[in-house]
């Protein structure tokens, strides 16, 4: 059974995964470049931005735009959440010793 020293070591290593989790950036866009969303590591939503000249060429409707944001957000989750299971995987193995 493993001490109190190796609970501590582990849940600072979680820490510390989280940490860079909040630093990894995910960028997805959807309507050839129309809507563009940042999500971080930690899954929060950092950035939305249009491109309103690509809007006016196209003259993309209102329900277009709201189904492009819904698409980049979805894939920026999606992508977000792979990106952050592969950093934590290292570390999962650990938490069965600390009864989570």
């Amino acid at each position: 059974m493993p001490g109190m020293k190796d609970q501590m070591a582990m849940v600072i290593k979680l820490k510390k995964a989280q940490k860079e989790l909040s630093k990894e950036l995910v960028e997805v866009e959807a309507g050839d470049g129309t809507v563009v969303v940042q999500i971080s590591g930690e899954l929060k939503i950092t950035s939305v931005a249009f491109d309103e000249a690509l809007i006016r060429e196209n003259n993309i409707s209102y329900e277009e735009l709201a189904g492009y944001v819904k698409a980049a957000v979805r894939d920026g989750l999606k992508e977000a959440q792979d990106v952050a299971a592969e950093k934590m995987k290292p570390l999962m193995g650990g938490l069965g010793n600390l009864g989570l």
